[in-house]
């Protein structure tokens, strides 16, 4: 069973998308469109920009949906999924790809997703680590214990596969809790450079402006299941699909969850629709010791 999925921010580089733009009159169509709907030339900044300006959430987020949804359009007839799913940001692609969300619509969704995130974190600021080869459990633990010992916000974002957990949380209270993993045994406590505390408490504004965002926009059933970040678990129920979207921003991504269930529901070959192989690692991390499962990209 195929299954295809697509990734969430950080896996952006100046110069994507522009073989799509290049070799594929649709990819150039919807592009072009992309331009139109967001208002500035996001091409121009994908193909000849700069780290920097690609790295700002309002630019990236649409660039990876951008990149992610027109990678799966370009694959034509060959695009026949069984199941689907996304990383973070790449929820939204996938249930855009399923055909739950009409391109134009998960376009204006992922931009007021970007533009609520950029100022939950200027309200906030807030960080992100990643935790290497440390035990889910363990790191709960100590994120439940400098809770408690600050009284501020850190807690698990993302369960990414196994021995790699990113946290979320105040800038103070990462600092402590890296300390305090590495002494647990963590091999890496490397705070990441991003933005602000996603998938945290710290959203809850951005969580708020989504959900009226989301209000007013039309989900349909989309032709296979997709597994959600926020209980790893299959949905096809347009009205489910959106209470999960809103529910995301803050809460953790169960990402090794979804693809342990993915493969329980019979998927064996998983396509990465998208820049760069990050789920293709995590997958392969998950899936250790299971030959009857692949994960490759798009032209692969």
């Amino acid at each position: 069973m195929n299954a295809f999925v697509f990734p969430g921010q950080g896996a952006q580089f100046v110069g994507m998308g522009k073989d799509l733009y290049e070799k594929h009159p649709i990819a150039k169509q919807f592009f072009e469109k992309a331009n139109d709907i967001l208002g500035f030339r996001i091409t121009d900044i994908m193909f000849n920009g700069t780290d920097e300006e690609l790295k700002q959430t309002k630019v990236t987020q649409p660039a990876m949906f951008l990149h992610s949804v027109v990678s799966a359009l370009c694959l034509g007839s060959d695009f026949q999924p069984a199941m689907v799913a996304g990383h973070s940001l790449g929820e939204l692609s996938a249930l855009t790809a399923a055909r739950c969300l009409s391109f134009e619509d998960g376009l204006k969704l992922v931009a007021a997703r970007a533009k609520a995130m950029q100022k939950a974190c200027e309200a906030q600021p807030g960080t992100m680590a990643a935790i290497i080869a440390l035990a889910d459990e363990k790191v709960e633990e100590v994120c439940a214990e400098v809770r408690k010992e600050t009284g501020k916000v850190v807690v698990p974002a993302n369960y990414n596969c196994p021995g790699q957990l990113v946290i979320s949380g105040e800038v103070g209270a990462i600092e402590v809790a890296c300390q305090k993993l590495k002494e647990a045994g963590a091999k890496r406590a490397l705070v990441l450079p991003v933005g602000g505390a996603f998938h945290s408490p710290l959203m809850q504004p951005a969580k708020d402006e989504l959900e009226a965002a989301i209000a007013t926009t039309e989900f349909h059933k989309p032709i296979c299941p997709v597994y959600q970040n926020v209980d790893g678990k299959p949905h096809t129920d347009p009205e489910e699909i959106k209470a999960n979207l809103i529910a995301q921003l803050t809460a953790s991504v169960l990402w090794t969850k979804e693809v342990n269930n993915m493969v329980a529901d019979g998927a064996t070959d998983f396509t990465e629709c998208g820049p760069g192989k990050t789920l293709q690692g995590m997958i392969a991390k998950i899936c250790k010791g299971n030959a009857d499962v692949k994960a490759h990209g798009v032209n692969d």
